[in-house]
């Protein structure tokens, strides 16, 4: 026996967990972008003068 109001009730709460999970995924893809965005903007570092930072006799 299945009464009419808990259905529709049901109903609303899947709806709303779906439009929550999409506005989840939505807010994560935008955080992706901005930071593969932020990371190729940063140049770099120049590797031409690295050997001779490094203390190999040690």
């Amino acid at each position: 026996m299945d009464i009419q109001g808990s259905t529709s009730l049901n109903y609303a709460l899947q709806v709303k967990s779906a439009q929550l999970a999409n506005n989840q995924q939505k807010q994560e893809g935008q955080a992706v972008l901005q930071l593969l965005e932020s990371a190729a903007a940063v140049p770099a570092p120049s590797t031409s003068s690295s050997g001779s930072l490094i203390n190999t006799y040690a």
